[in-house]
């Protein structure tokens, strides 16, 4: 029972990563509709970001966490200025691909300056803390409190701001969210500096977690596409939900096969989801529903 204990611990930790940047691809995808292959890098150059602040300034953890979410979302809206709004009128395909070589671009800009080997925030061992025969490391505490800030101002963000409001309005229906005098423009640079602030964070909290790599977030991004598909793409809280169960899933299975297969049972679920429930299991209608 406490192994099981244990790797439920782990599953929300791991799914408390994966929701953050479940909810800023579905973000995108609910108001830009389209798939950003460039989100995984974006959460690995937010966590080098942090690097940065945490070790080339000296600042502390958490304010090298709000900097770099900051500098993540300035970098994500100046990458739509000049790369995604030109080619906005030629369709999902070829956003697509423009994010693919986006994220490549990346990848290597990341290994070009700080090189191709693991990097971490913490030197030295951190001792876990022992309660009821659970092995909980402080960092894991800090991983799930500050996914839960998160998510609790993301809730509180589109439900009760007017930007909020509008993104929603415009997930539902952008003619009539234009006719109806929101500026749309304004909208699409707010979803880019929120999804990308929150696969900042999310990268962040994954290095926290293990460590720093140039391929880090990439690895992650077949997991955060389960979840948005899972819970329906375009609705955040579906992206909650479905963040928090591949999380546990991939988790658990590691009780019955080998931890290297971990990615398997994301790509599974997701291809399951696809063959029975296209729209995802949480999906209500609509883009982003509330």
């Amino acid at each position: 029972m406490t192994e099981v204990l244990q790797v439920i611990l782990y599953g929300l930790v791991l799914g408390s990563i994966i929701v953050l940047g479940a909810i800023g691809l579905t973000l995108t995808y609910g108001i830009l509709n389209f798939a950003n292959f460039a989100h995984g890098d974006m959460m690995t150059l937010g966590a080098y970001f942090a690097l940065f602040y945490r070790f080339g300034l000296g600042w502390p953890l958490s304010l090298s966490l709000v900097a770099a979410m900051i500098s993540g979302a300035v970098a994500a809206v100046l990458i739509d200025k000049v790369v995604y709004r030109p080619l906005r009128s030629r369709g999902s395909i070829t956003l697509l691909i423009a994010s693919v070589g986006v994220a490549l671009i990346i990848r290597n800009l990341i290994r070009f300056v700080w090189g191709p080997d693991n990097h971490y925030y913490r030197r030295g061992i951190q001792f876990p803390i022992r309660w009821m025969g659970l092995r909980i490391k402080p960092d894991h505490l800090w991983i799930l409190g500050v996914a839960l800030v998160l998510v609790i101002l993301v809730h509180v963000f589109l439900r009760y701001t007017k930007i909020g409001k509008a993104m929603r309005a415009m997930a539902d229906n952008m003619e009539l969210a234009m006719v109806t005098g929101i500026a749309t423009e304004r909208i699409v640079v707010w979803t880019w500096a929120i999804g990308a602030a929150l696969c900042v964070a999310a990268g962040f909290l994954l290095g926290l977690d293990t460590q720093l790599f140039p391929d880090m977030g990439w690895n992650l991004l077949l997991p955060i596409f389960a979840a948005v598909i899972l819970g329906g793409i375009g609705s955040p809280y579906g992206a909650m939900a479905g963040g928090l169960i591949i999380g546990m899933t991939q988790e658990l299975s590691t009780l019955f096969i080998s931890a290297a297969y971990k990615p398997v049972v994301a790509f599974v679920i997701m291809i399951v989801i696809l063959l029975v429930r296209p729209g995802g299991i949480f999906r209500t209608g609509g883009a982003v529903k509330l």
